[in-house]
Parts: structure tokens; sequence; C-alpha cells
């Protein structure tokens, strides 16, 4: 059965099926095409049958989001649905699930090359949304002139650079932190080179401490870092998925058309008691 016979439906792409960019999916994906991609075929086809039973139109295509080839077939299927007006990122790994090269593999790199793959086929006016985290905000090895690397430098050579080598990125809390700040700097260069290129904007959000299905492993292996996180912020709660959806898909519409090369961190004030010295936190 066919639920939508309208053509040139806009397509909205998710890399990584999990319950953050499924909830952004759900806030703007009526009426359009969606295309999840993930590693996984098994939760691809769960959270497909999990859509299509609430009336969206979804094909899925298995991708590699560390691998630059993986990236550029998911690209050319996305912009073989139609015009391709909306990208959201969720791929990556979190400390207690990878190794450090693991990590600045997908997380950093494998965003990288997200973000240049995409920023060929995307529609003029399209945005993109890579969902980083405040992980970004936290202090980090990097001085402003790695960082000054790790924004400019071709992807392609992103692995060679000393300041991610194994030595300079000694654990995986470590790694998470770098790669996060670098999904800023990225997304910094893009947005006003290969994206702003197309007449597209790109944007990362900052999620603080979301509580997902992923995110017990990380419970469970932080010790209190976690529930003193919780303790010292301002909001005094963890968040949750659906909101984060409500900023995504403020980022990604009609009232943010004049936003992008920016992030927007959602964390309930942990980066806030962090800086103003109510709370200390060591990566190393």
């Amino acid at each position: 059965m066919n639920f939508n016979l309208n053509e040139n439906k806009p397509v909205v792409v998710l890399l990584g099926a999990g319950s953050m960019g499924t909830a952004i999916v759900r806030r703007i994906a009526a009426g359009k095409t969606v295309l999840l991609g993930d590693l996984s075929e098994e939760k691809l086809e769960t959270v497909a049958t999990e859509l299509r039973y609430s009336g969206y139109d979804v094909a899925t295509h298995q991708v590699d989001a560390s691998a630059k080839e993986s990236l550029r077939a998911f690209a050319k299927k996305a912009a073989s649905l139609g015009d391709v007006m909306y990208f959201i990122d969720t791929a990556g790994a979190s400390p207690s699930q990878a190794s450090p090269e693991h990590i600045i593999k997908l997380d950093l790199i494998g965003t990288s090359y997200a973000i240049d793959e995409f920023a060929e086929v995307m529609a003029k006016g399209g945005a993109g949304l890579i969902v980083s985290s405040m992980a970004g905000y936290m202090p980090s090895p990097l001085t402003s002139e790695t960082e000054a690397e790790i924004a400019n430098t071709p992807t392609d050579q992103l692995a060679s650079l000393s300041c991610l080598s194994a030595e300079a990125v000694p654990n995986s809390g470590v790694a998470y932190v770098v790669s996060k700040k670098a999904n800023h700097l990225r997304v910094q260069t893009a947005a006003a080179t290969s994206w702003g290129d197309r007449g597209a904007r790109i944007n990362t959000i900052s999620p603080g401490i979301i509580v997902t299905p992923l995110a017990y492993d990380e419970f469970n292996s932080q010790g209190n870092s976690y529930q003193d996180m919780i303790s010292a912020s301002a909001s005094k709660r963890v968040g949750t998925s659906d909101e984060i959806a409500e900023v995504g898909a403020f980022l990604l519409g009609e009232h943010a058309t004049f936003i992008t090369g920016t992030d927007l961190l959602v964390d309930g004030g942990v980066i806030a008691s962090l800086r103003s010295g109510k709370m200390g936190i060591d990566i190393h």
C-alpha cells in the first residue's frame, strides 16, 4: 500500500538510528521520505518498522559511519530518492563502548567524512545537524594551534595529525572530548565552505546527560561522576530524547534559517557549573 501519493518529496536522512535521531525525525519528517542509515541491519529494520507503523515513508541503507566509501554510497542513495533537504548525524561511540582509536575513527574522522559527502548532495536551502556532546566544552589537550589544524586539514589527512596520535589521545575519555570539540570545528569550517557554497546550512547540537538505552552503559561505567554532574547542574535532572528533538527540529527548520556554523549546548547547566567552579572533572 502506498500511503503517500505525492511526488518530489523532500528527503530526510538519519545516520545512526538511535533514539535521539529518531525523535528528531519524528518531529520533521511527516510527508517526506526518510532514509535511515546504520551499521546494524537489525536496528535499521526495527526502527524502520516503528516509523512505518506511524505513517512515515522509510527507506534503509546499511552504512559504516567510519568508512569514506560507505558514507559516499549512503549519500548517493539519499540523492537518488529526491532532494536531500535534511541530514542528521548521530553516529558515534561513547568512552565506555570503544577504544580511543575507534572513537577518533568514528566520532571524529567518520563524522568529518559524512559532512564532506553530504556537502556534495544537499539541496539548496537544506540543513544539516551533527549531534555532538557537551564533552566538546570540557577541558582538552587541544591548543588554539591544534584546533586550527583539526578545523582546516582535509579529512583524508586528519589521521596523520600528531594531536590525534595515540600519545596525544591516551584514553577513551580524552578521545571523546577531542572528537566532540572537533565536530564543532569541522562544522564551522563546512558552514563557511562546502555547505555554504551549496546554499545549505549545518550546525551542531551538544546534548548533556540524556537518558537513552545506550546511555545506561555510561551510567554504569562512570561511577558517581554522572550523578555528581546532575547534582551540580542548575536543572538537577537528566534530559530526554524528546527535548533534544525539539531543539534539533528548530535548528533544521524555517525559524533558524540565519543560523549556520554554530553549536547549541543543551545540557541542563552542567558546563555552566563546570566553568563556574561549582564542580570539577578529570578526563585523564
